[in-house]
């Protein structure tokens, strides 16, 4: 009759002393010198904690980049909804260029010229004789340069009725040249009249040397700036 053959036993007990004895009087100073098994755990434990460093590095940045996407997705849709609606508007907006382009054509037509303005001063000259006002004074002052034009004060004294004066102004208003009358003041005369003094300003267009002129002049200003 045969034998029967023993198997034998695990030790587990025997297997836990030897694991808790790799385990015993490790050096910190030199994990190299650690049985294998330890070795093997604080390898596997580092590779774990450089993953998750990673992981999160990667994970931070891949947010702040979402945000900067989020941030440029409304600017963009901001941008989208103006264009739009100027795409939209484009037939209106074309309509009030050209009406503003009519008005401002307009307007400089009611500029004279530097050679116009002899005509232009005898016209307000000729305006206050017309409502038979008498003038004591009429004296052209300095012409101030402007960006776009030139302007030219007028000191004005005249003595006559009053529905006469205000005849004058609203010939001076009606004149095909911009002429405006500025610091009106009305005194009683003596000889029961009134006097009234003014100053009356005319515009003019520039003329190409003085275009040239502010030209030079703006670019030596934002120069020095």
């Amino acid at each position: 009759m045969a034998k029967k053959t023993s198997k034998p036993s695990f030790d587990f007990a025997a297997f836990q002393s030897r694991i808790q004895h790799q385990f015993t009087g490790l050096d910190p100073n030199d994990p190299s010198s650690w049985p294998s098994l330890p070795r093997y755990l604080l390898s596997v434990a580092v590779t774990v904690a450089v993953v998750v460093a990673l992981w999160f590095v990667w994970l931070s940045a891949a947010d702040s980049e979402l945000t900067a996407e989020k941030t440029r997705e409304v600017q963009l849709r901001q941008d989208y909804t103006s264009k739009l609606t100027q795409a939209i508007n484009l037939e209106a907006l074309k309509k009030q260029r050209e009406q503003v382009q009519q008005y401002v054509t307009h307007l400089e037509k009611q500029l004279p010229s530097k050679a116009e303005m002899d005509a232009l001063l005898s016209d307000i000259n000729q305006a206050g004789l017309g409502r038979s006002l008498q003038f004591e004074l009429f004296r052209p002052g300095q012409v101030v340069i402007k960006d776009y034009y030139a302007e030219l004060p007028i000191q004005v004294r005249v003595t006559g009725q009053y529905h006469d004066m205000g005849a004058f102004a609203a010939d001076i208003a009606n004149l095909s040249r911009i002429v405006t009358l500025n610091n009106l003041a009305i005194t009683p005369a003596k000889d029961g009249n009134l006097v009234m003094d003014a100053t009356a300003k005319t515009f003019r267009y520039l003329d190409s040397e003085e275009i040239a002129l502010q030209r030079k002049n703006a670019s030596a200003n934002g120069a020095k700036k």
